[in-house]
């Protein structure tokens, strides 16, 4: 989901108290979002009860994900007409009903994989995040090619469902993990833009903050799940 405002050209050097708020917040609640998943996922995997109530009827999972889409639409349509702490509510609900979709990968790979999976994943992400936050290039134009290639992928994706081509699944991988760790970058550099932009005050910097933290945060979950397909170990 790109749902960052749009990009603008300004002097960052003018805000950089502004841009060092709005990222400590950002960071932070992205970070909650992630334990808040993480925590859920791994309570659920361990009773048996709420895993087979999620996972042997099949509309269970459906409606999960056809939540999780309306919180994310309703959050990035309404993110400047509802207060920052509804916006709050919403991301974090969204981070909690995710880790219940989740659960699963800990059922099918081992601990210690999904552990090793989850630090690789965090140290990508805060490379890319710092090479987004210092470059001077304008990532607008890879954003744009980006987003293309994300919908690709996501068809491809659906596609693959019913060929079951292992060649297409691990070409989608690779290829995933190159969308994610561009959007990072991009993501990253769009956020410190619009923190420098004089508008990151107030209601506008809360919604900055958790769109902000709902783009990294997806970010990052996506980035970790494909990273899992190379470094998870089956139980």
């Amino acid at each position: 989901m790109r749902s960052l405002p749009s990009d603008q050209t300004v002097d960052t050097t003018a805000y950089e108290g502004d841009i060092q708020l709005v990222f400590s917040q950002v960071y932070l609640l992205m970070t909650l979002g992630l334990v808040i998943t993480a925590v859920v996922a791994a309570w659920i995997s361990a009773s048996p009860t709420l895993l087979r109530l999620i996972y042997t009827n099949w509309w269970v999972p459906l409606g999960l994900f056809v939540v999780q889409i309306i919180l994310v639409i309703v959050l990035t349509a309404a993110i400047t007409r509802i207060s920052t702490g509804v916006a709050v509510s919403i991301f974090i609900a969204y981070a909690a009903l995710l880790g219940l979709t989740l659960s699963a990968i800990f059922i099918v790979y081992t601990d210690a994989s999904i552990a090793t999976t989850f630090f690789v994943t965090a140290g990508t992400f805060g490379v890319t995040s710092i090479f987004g936050f210092v470059t001077k290039r304008d990532l607008t134009k890879m954003g744009s090619l980006l987003f293309m290639l994300l919908i690709g992928f996501v068809l491809a994706s659906l596609l693959n469902l019913f060929l079951h081509s292992e060649t297409i699944y691990w070409i989608l991988t690779y290829l995933g993990i190159a969308i994610f760790v561009g959007l990072i970058a991009y993501d990253t550099q769009k956020i410190k833009r619009m923190a420098a932009s004089g508008l990151a005050t107030g209601r506008q910097r809360g919604s900055l903050v958790v769109i902000g933290a709902l783009a990294l945060y997806l970010d990052f979950i996506n980035l970790f799940l494909l990273l899992l397909r190379i470094f998870g170990r089956s139980r």
